[in-house]
């Protein structure tokens, strides 16, 4: 299996990234605008669109408050397995860390994952760059 490991800084507080993060409705207004283009809730799935136009059914496995973690997986006719969690650390007050793993099947599909998920990084750096009034009204 394949596993793709991405450490991404972030200029915001730790409290302020979970918080967005763990909307899991609101990835195309919170946390990865840009990337994500709209996302829908059906129970604990997200349908979410990308930008490239790919869709996604992701299902929520968990998320905890305490260890600011979410887990998530997808299946498709491209993807055998994936499971991803995104969990945020604290950097000092303002600052934070979050870190993205997903393993997914079939091994052929790791290098479009890894780079999907380096533009999914970039988009979320973006929106906690802008001022944290803009970032609370989003």
């Amino acid at each position: 299996m394949a596993s793709i490991h991405k450490d991404i800084p972030i200029d915001a507080p730790a409290d302020h990234v979970w918080d967005a993060l763990r909307d899991f409705g609101a990835l195309h207004t919170r946390l990865v605008p840009g990337f994500v283009t709209d996302t829908r809730l059906e129970g604990d799935v997200r349908i979410v669109s990308f930008a490239n136009g790919t869709v996604a059914r992701e299902t929520l496995v968990d998320c905890d408050d305490l260890r600011q973690r979410l887990v998530y997986a997808i299946k498709s006719e491209r993807l055998t397995q994936h499971s991803a969690s995104v969990q945020v650390f604290a950097d000092g007050a303002a600052r934070c860390r979050v870190v993205w793993i997903a393993d997914v099947l079939p091994h052929e599909i790791a290098p479009y994952m890894d780079a999907q998920m380096d533009l999914g990084a970039a988009a979320m750096q973006r929106a906690f760059a802008r001022p944290a009034s803009d970032q609370t009204a989003a």
